[in-house]
């Protein structure tokens, strides 16, 4: 069921092309199989490859973009590198040149870094460019031995900077979230005038992604009161369960959302026709009270995607370090031609210019930042109990320096 008339360049359910051997190494969904949409963002500039990715239906879209350089391409995060993703990859190399560079933007992002080994040994003749300040949990490990090859790995800034000639490299953080640090390195791809985020920035549209037409079932599952409802697909199923989604990967747990009783939850289950695993044998462990599509609201744009700070970023991990983000946001706002934004979640591209940065850093100056009640509940509580356990510091950034 197409949802609207952006084309899908690719449409491929040779699931032997999709399917990935290791998803063990974190398993989410939708696990060992990764259908994947291809799409052309910025004709000749920047292309888009997307996957699922979610826990328990959770699912969002993640994004690698590949980005016409100088003699090549580069590719800029990462993604599960099935048969289906190379193969199409192999038909950019054969128009616009060999992958030359790939980008590892982020220190914390363990979706987006997890991919990296895989995809470097599908790409050996390629350089890699890492976020500085990588780790690993529970210890931090060498390179080499998470199988990152450290003889042709780079590090952003300390040795370096790649293709100056057409990019321009904004650093966000570091800033100390316990275990490690977060660290994000935005790209300015100055050919196709877009900016190149992964975590910092998301743009939301009231539609959901076109990788769902290959996977509808995390919106079909999300979009039912009880578990003994069939996921029936339809148009109305699908907006209803991508809000939910919005709200769950937000929020995490989103403040118009309650968990039922065991007794509750077991009466919903094991009814005819829902005892398979797509079901999850009629398990559905939620309850949406009235009034959370309002919620919802806040986070979707209504004719074009909504760009903002996603909650869980802004609570979790800058709290205390409203400063760097709006920092970052200075250095954004001197581009003079950015034109688009390429987030590594959600939609993309989307309209994007200085104006647009002004307004956020306006935004942000003039609310609460991270919020404490409401929808930012759960998080704020989350925030609370690792600084009351001191997992993370009152002052995130005063000793992260490069």
């Amino acid at each position: 069921m197409r949802l609207n008339n952006t084309k899908i360049v690719v449409k491929n359910n040779n699931r032997s092309k999709q399917r990935w051997q290791w998803w063990p190494l974190l398993p989410l969904y939708p696990y060992g199989i990764k259908k994947t949409i291809f799409k052309e963002l910025i004709p000749g500039q920047l292309w888009s490859f997307e996957q699922l990715q979610g826990i328990y239906y959770v699912a969002v879209p993640v994004r690698l973009t590949v980005a016409k350089i100088t003699g090549g391409l580069m590719l800029f995060n990462t993604l599960a590198p099935t048969k289906e993703i190379l193969s199409n990859i192999k038909k950019l190399e054969q128009n616009h040149g060999k992958v030359k560079t790939i980008i590892l933007p982020t220190a914390s992002g363990l979706e987006h870094k997890i991919y990296l080994p895989a995809l470097s040994r599908a790409f050996p003749n390629a350089q890699l460019w890492i976020c500085p300040g990588q780790w690993s949990f529970p210890i931090n490990l060498p390179l080499d031995w998470l199988g990152i090859p450290s003889r042709r790995t780079r590090t952003l800034f300390s040795d370096g900077l790649p293709h100056q000639d057409i990019c321009n490299w904004i650093c966000l953080g570091p800033v100390n979230i316990g275990l490690g640090r977060f660290q994000e390195i935005s790209c300015y791809h100055k050919p196709s005038k877009s900016l190149l985020v992964t975590d910092a920035l998301v743009a939301i549209s009231s539609k959901p992604p076109l990788v769902f037409d290959l996977d509808p079932t995390p919106l079909l599952f999300h979009s039912r009161e009880n578990g003994e409802e069939p996921l029936n697909d339809s148009y109305l199923a699908r907006e209803k369960g991508w809000r939910r989604l919005v709200l769950f990967a937000s929020f995490l747990r989103p403040e118009k959302l309650s968990i039922p009783s065991l007794k509750t939850l077991i009466s919903y289950s094991f009814k005819p026709g829902m005892r398979n695993a797509r079901s999850h044998f009629g398990l559905y462990p939620f309850i949406w009270e009235k009034g959370w599509e309002s919620s919802a609201d806040s986070l979707i744009g209504k004719k074009n995607p909504l760009i903002h700070i996603p909650p869980v970023i802004e609570r979790l991990v800058f709290p205390r370090a409203k400063k760097s983000y709006l920092l970052w946001l200075d250095e954004i706002k001197s581009i003079r031609d950015i034109r688009w934004l390429i987030p590594s979640h959600y939609s993309a591209p989307v309209r994007f210019n200085k104006y647009d940065v002004i307004k956020l850093i306006k935004s942000i100056k003039n609310r609460t930042w991270a919020v404490g009640s409401g929808n930012w509940s759960f998080l704020d509580s989350v925030d609370k109990y690792l600084l009351s356990k001191n997992v993370v510091p009152e002052d995130p950034i005063s000793y992260l320096k490069d």
